[in-house]
């Protein structure tokens, strides 16, 4: 059965969600992302995962598939946001500089609105994160934006007690610092890091010499806990960090203590990409910050990406929801290649880059047989500012469709729409 994708989409029965019938998409132009663009590509999906990727003509399509005709379409994978606060995400209060227990699963509301507009704007994974106002607000979550009413539905890990479900969130610079017990310097900030990274060996030394006796054990500590999971490799750092400064101070804690670390921001990477290089670390950066100013962000330069792509860098880009609106996610990829990225490292920057550095690439970023089959239909080229999010698609199954009016709503606006407390305190949380 042949059907053009604007007539008949909206029409396939529940029955189909379970995708137990395989689905064929043809005609659209596909950016895998892993390799070269197909000009007219077909793309097979089945029980939530991708079956087949290629041209027309070299991919065979299933018995009782259904089939639709993309021509015209631009086919990509779904985009994958490496910083995010949707969800009315809270983490870490101001009794203390650092949260490393505070789980961020445990405070996002998953009906809010942003949740839709995300999907509006082709986000298929998003990490979110609470804010930066302290030196660690707590553990970040890793969440595929399938259709869900709670947490559990959306989370990456199968269960949230046991298992590590995101990264940790850190920050330095200005934000971070205040009165006691808050830091008021640079240097201080560093020095409380280092101090509770330490306690967390020392609590690791302590459940070693334990050897397994309860009597000998520590009392269990959820703040060492988290960060030893930090330690022991099984959980990344996701640090706020503008300045060149500050970035070289966090990849002096990186060298001392070991653990795995993204680069957040990085306003001023542009000066110092030669040493992040050096240090393996990975970058997701902002293209537009802090509108209405920023001191750490004077100097940010919309040549970020393209002065870290040539220093070899590995580059993802993100929105910090809602300084940079979800919906428009796509826009940061296109000023990125304005301002000297290529346009494949701009995309899979969107995408790949992302997934990597959430330990996702095994599953999401690329348009490849075998990965879970998110993906998003563009009525157009991805740079373009006239091109539309027309569909986001998870596991299979349709979570976004701009011709349905109800959806089309979270990707237009309007009165009432986000008057639902949609709001996002960067400092203040």
């Amino acid at each position: 059965m042949r059907v053009r994708l604007t007539l008949l989409i909206a029409l396939i029965p529940l029955a189909l969600y379970a995708q137990e019938q395989p689905l064929v998409f043809h005609g659209a132009r596909l950016y895998p992302i892993s390799r070269p663009p197909i000009e007219r590509g077909v793309l097979v999906v089945q029980h939530g995962k991708i079956v087949a990727v290629g041209p027309e003509g070299e991919v065979s399509i299933p018995d009782q598939a259904t089939v639709y005709d993309v021509t015209g379409k631009v086919i990509m994978p779904g985009l994958v946001d490496t910083h995010s606060h949707i969800g009315r995400v809270e983490g870490g209060d101001r009794s203390a500089p650092m949260h490393p227990a505070v789980r961020t699963l445990d405070a996002i509301d998953v009906r809010h609105s942003s949740v839709q507009r995300a999907r509006a704007g082709g986000i298929t994974t998003v990490n979110v994160m609470s804010g930066s106002g302290h030196l660690l607000s707590g553990q970040t979550v890793y969440l595929k934006l399938r259709k869900g009413h709670t947490i559990e539905d959306l989370l990456y890990c199968r269960d949230p007690l046991t298992e590590v479900c995101g990264g940790l969130k850190m920050a330095n610079g200005t934000n971070p610092q205040g009165d006691p017990p808050f830091p008021g310097t640079r240097a201080k900030a560093a020095a409380l890091v280092r101090q509770q990274f330490l306690k967390a060996l020392a609590y690791r030394r302590k459940i070693e010499q334990a050897k397994g006796d309860p009597e000998k054990m520590p009392e269990r500590d959820l703040d060492m806990e988290a960060l030893l999971e930090v330690l022991d490799g099984r959980r990344i750092v996701h640090f706020h960090t503008h300045r060149h400064d500050d970035i070289l101070t966090v990849l002096r804690l990186k060298r001392e203590f070991g653990f795995r670390v993204v680069l957040h921001h990085v306003s001023e990477a542009w000066k110092v990409a030669d040493e992040i290089a050096a240090a393996g670390v990975p970058c997701s950066i902002i293209i537009l910050d802090a509108p209405g100013g920023k001191l750490e962000a004077t100097e940010i330069r919309m040549e970020n990406g393209a002065v870290l792509e040539k220093a070899g860098v590995d580059v993802a880009i993100h929105t910090d929801d809602l300084i940079t609106d979800s919906r428009w996610f796509l826009r940061s990829a296109a000023l990125a290649v304005r301002a000297g990225m290529s346009p494949e490292k701009a995309l899979e920057a969107l995408t790949l880059a992302g997934a990597r550095m959430l330990d996702l690439a095994d599953r999401i970023g690329s348009l490849d047989p075998g990965k879970d089959a998110d993906f998003i239909i563009l009525s157009g080229d991805p740079f373009s500012i006239y091109t539309h999010v027309e569909q986001t698609w998870v596991e299979g199954q349709k979570v976004f469709d701009r011709a349905d009016p109800e959806d089309r709503r979270y990707a237009v606006g309007g009165t009432g729409v986000f008057d639902d407390g949609d709001t996002f305190v960067h400092e203040a949380h």
